[in-house]
């Protein structure tokens, strides 16, 4: 190696080390060094514990439902029923609405199972499976932040359906943008003749794909739901370093002190910087969202770590009587169609084998968030 190349090493190397030391010492300045390691720490383990178990869980019971349907042949019904409705919108074949199905009900990572199954992939085309990720995330949750979101409405004395319809609808725009963005770009990678099945490197369970041999109804089923758990097994080890690595960090990011207003260490202690930022472009988003305060803006943000904190944020505000119906529109829309993407959207890109359309994931779903709380806005407005 000459002495040109080692310079070009070292200085990568010391300007690498730069931006680290930089990165790190605003938040050790602010919680202490102490506190902050042990907050990452913290973080981690409740992560660990809280999150990645559930959507282990979620994972196992996914994957044994989709393969049972794969077995019987519900996959395929639904593929001809829905093509003619998914095509057009979202430009993925019918059988990727047992995904938002799946996602709405439970959560982002649902979707994952899936596609780890091979008799499900033949549905689909090479680039239409990292667009899995972004429509799979804009129904993340659904079900929970609809739930709680009607309960605000009722204790505010609005309507208790309109302003989460208008929310659910916003998330389908969202999530149509997301999604479009998507395919446009994984179809230059992939073109649009590659088979799903056919990707380089695609991490598929070959074990759920195979003819399982004439036997007992009773037997397939069992067959069908256990091989189906297994494969969410080993797809709930491996999102764990994604949601550890870029949760922990992302919470950080958006999260404050204890509620003593002093740094402890504890778990998702942070520094503030995402609302920060939400406060300096709040001249833009409040418009766009018609936000009745600027303390609104906390929801979407923190909705870009964790929809549950988001709703959380949302009954404070709730009880403060600082939101309107209106809000609880947008609130739903951007809740659903984000529901935690900066924590999942690596892992899950990692896991469909599309690591390097991570990036290009989150730009696009960003912008479908974002659609999603302006067409809920608009739309609560018009009605």
């Amino acid at each position: 190696m000459d002495k040109s190349t080692d310079r070009k090493y070292l200085i990568k190397a010391f300007a690498f080390l730069v931006i680290f030391i930089f990165l790190f010492y605003f938040p050790a300045r602010t919680m202490g060094l102490a506190n902050m390691l042990n907050t990452m720490m913290n973080t981690a383990f409740r992560l660990l514990l809280d999150t990645c178990l559930y959507i282990m869980a979620i994972a196992v019971l996914a994957g044994a439902i989709s393969s049972l349907f794969a077995e019987f042949g519900v996959i395929e019904l639904i593929n001809k029923l829905l093509s003619p409705l998914m095509k057009p919108f979202w430009g993925l074949p019918g059988a990727a609405a047992l995904g938002v199905v799946t996602t709405y009900l439970s959560d982002n990572p649902a979707i994952l199972a899936l596609a780890e199954d091979k008799r499900y992939r033949k549905f689909f085309k090479a680039y239409q499976i990292p667009a899995l990720t972004n429509i799979g995330t804009a129904f993340g949750m659904g079900l929970i932040v609809s739930s709680y979101m009607i309960v605000l409405s009722g204790q505010m004395g609005m309507n208790l359906g309109w302003p989460v319809l208008c929310g659910n609808i916003g998330a389908v725009v969202g999530s149509i943008v997301s999604t479009r963005l998507m395919l446009v770009s994984a179809k230059k990678k992939y073109g649009k003749d590659m088979l799903a099945t056919e990707m380089p490197g695609a991490t598929v369970s070959e074990e759920i794909a195979e003819e399982t041999p004439p036997q007992g109804m009773f037997l397939r089923i069992i067959d069908s739901l256990l091989k189906g758990g297994k494969s969410g097994v080993d797809l709930g080890l491996g999102i764990i370093p994604g949601v550890l690595v870029i949760c922990t960090l992302v919470m950080m990011l958006t999260n404050g002190p204890s509620e003593s207003g002093a740094y402890t260490g504890a778990a998702f202690e942070g520094v503030r910087v995402l609302p920060w930022i939400g406060d300096k472009l709040n001249f833009i988003l409040t418009p766009l969202f018609g936000f009745s305060s600027s303390e609104c803006l906390a929801v979407p943000i923190t909705a870009l770590g964790s929809a549950g904190a988001a709703v959380g944020i949302a009954k404070g505000l709730a009880v403060k009587g600082a939101i309107t119906g209106g809000d609880i529109a947008v609130f739903t829309a951007m809740c659903m169609c984000w529901s935690g993407y900066l924590s999942t959207h690596v892992s899950m890109m990692d896991v469909l084998n599309c690591r390097e359309l991570a990036g290009k994931s989150i730009l696009f779903h960003t912008i479908g968030g974002l659609v999603a709380g302006v067409a809920a806005h608009f739309l609560y407005i018009l009605f």
